[in-house]
């Protein structure tokens, strides 16, 4: 592909439901976490797994940004004027990516959140690549799915479509070879996290998780968000007097899900062909470290004993947990605070520290 390619780092919340290691002034992709031979932090290794890109954009907040260079030195900080969500974050660094790479042909911008789990570098590199020609060879909005692993109701579903091979020369030309270098799927619905039940249905229909990756050209972004809640951030950046504070204001908090790929009529999905786990809660690391005989498993910088216990999860810095008599829990210790939760309720940790919020004390 000619057209060079643009990596935007999502790097601008804190990881509520990663407490108390996430704190207001500590967010998850500052953490090293899910990894004990990589002691470097989510954004660190995110940076790294970009390295198929021309060009790296950081795109976070202005009480993070003077700490990213530590995490990812050779990437331009796209500081956003305030905090509110995906949405108006991806649309001001796609914005951005226009001018990061430089010439007059515009970019391709492939948009990675920073707190992923990734084992296969050179399968997510050719993934997204693949992404990233779907992308400039058809105009289309492209989400990354991937092939579920089990009936998960903390991530959203990807319903496909017919499938599909680009088109180089012009628009999109239908067909069978969605498994070729450059296949992919029509995006027929985008769906909310489900209860249980309902994600079985999802999965036994061959939807695909929403992973949160997505490739397009800003062209094709800035068309397809115009009409939109987004809509006046894309009016404030799209002229020769660009007003980011003023769009930021002009806006509400939205995520880019529902802002603009559940509305649009051009979008793609392309399957991604690589292992891949979200690390948004505690009950991700069972997923992504290994286990002693009883199902125990502890985080770098932890440490713990279990006695007649099964099935924990432990994280902490440099702390020592003991278990006795107990099963199926999150048991985290960071600084003073110690948090203690069923895994099966790990996404509810996001309950307590809005009560924290209210209190100043998070």
């Amino acid at each position: 592909m000619d057209r060079p390619v643009v990596a935007v780092i999502l790097a601008g919340g804190t990881g509520s439901r990663l407490y108390p290691a996430s704190r207001s002034d500590r967010p998850k992709q500052f953490l090293a976490l899910g990894d004990p031979d990589d002691d470097r932090s989510l954004l660190a290794r995110t940076t790294d797994r970009a390295g198929f890109a021309d060009a790296t954009l950081v795109a976070t907040r202005p009480e993070f940004a003077d700490e990213v260079p530590e995490h990812a030195p050779d990437a331009e900080i796209v500081v956003e004027p305030a905090g509110k969500d995906t949405g108006p974050a991806i649309v001001y660094a796609t914005h951005r990516a226009c001018d990061a790479v430089g010439g007059d042909e515009e970019p391709v911008v492939v948009v990675l959140p920073a707190d992923h789990h990734v084992p296969d570098a050179d399968a997510f590199e050719a993934t997204m690549e693949r992404g990233a020609r779907v992308a400039a060879g058809t105009d289309r909005l492209v989400a990354f799915g991937v092939e579920p692993t089990r009936s998960a109701t903390g991530y959203g579903y990807i319903e496909p479509g017919e499938r599909r091979e680009t088109a180089r020369d012009s628009g999109d030309a239908a067909g069978d070879g969605a498994d070729g270098a450059d296949g992919y799927r029509d995006l027929a619905a985008f769906h909310e996290k489900p209860g249980a039940d309902t994600a079985g249905e999802y999965v036994a229909a061959g939807y695909y998780w929403n992973a949160g990756i997505f490739a397009w050209t800003p062209e094709a972004l800035f068309e397809q968000a115009r009409d939109t809640p987004l809509g006046p951030l894309v009016d404030a950046l799209d002229g020769p007097d660009p007003d980011p504070e003023a769009g930021f204001d002009a806006v509400d908090a939205v995520s880019i899900d529902y802002a603009v790929m559940e509305r649009a009529d051009r979008a793609a999905v392309v399957p991604a062909a690589f292992a891949w786990d979200d690390l948004g809660a505690w009950d991700a690391l069972e997923r992504v470290l290994d286990a002693d005989g009883d199902g125990n498993v502890v985080d770098a910088g932890a440490e713990a004993l279990a006695v007649d216990a099964a099935g924990n999860v432990v994280a902490g810095d440099d702390t020592h947990v003991s278990l006795v008599g107990v099963d199926g829990l999150c048991v985290v210790a960071y600084d003073d605070r110690v948090l203690v939760v069923p895994k099966d309720d790990a996404q509810r940790v996001r309950d307590a520290v809005d009560r924290l919020k209210d209190s100043g004390r998070f």
